[in-house]
């Protein structure tokens, strides 16, 4: 496995080209969008505070422009509720739904990071 991208149609043309594990990691690279997207794929559709409760530690301002960007990267719809009071629900798209064994994989090394470790990185 060539995780470069080097072995990617194009490479080597003299075009840049963005390598796929780059892709990746500026889409989940921001601290709390693994969170979000991993609480979305166990609850499903959320209101805004429901989301906000089980991300714990995450402020409003930051929930709201996390969900902004995720939404700008169609991993997740925004859809407004016609009830009175007016209610928005957050749920993954189709892509954010495939990010499955991907947030599975990150939080399962984490956890045998953790035990080898025996300290939060994130903590220092």
């Amino acid at each position: 496995m060539d995780l470069t991208g080097n072995d990617a149609p194009g490479c080597g043309t003299g075009r840049r080209r963005r390598r796929p594990l780059s892709v990746t990691a500026t889409v989940l690279g921001k601290k709390w969008h693994p969170l979000i997207v991993s609480v979305l794929l166990e609850a499903g559709a959320l209101g805004f505070n429901e989301l906000k409760e089980r991300v714990q530690g995450i402020s409003d301002k930051v929930l709201s422009e996390s969900l902004d960007d995720l939404e700008e990267r169609d991993l997740v719809d925004r859809t407004v509720i016609d009830d009175k009071p007016v209610r928005v629900e957050y749920s993954l798209t189709e892509w954010g739904e495939q990010l499955e064994l991907v947030v599975t994989a990150m939080d399962e090394w984490g956890k045998r990071y953790l035990d080898a470790h025996g300290t939060d990185p994130a903590a220092d």
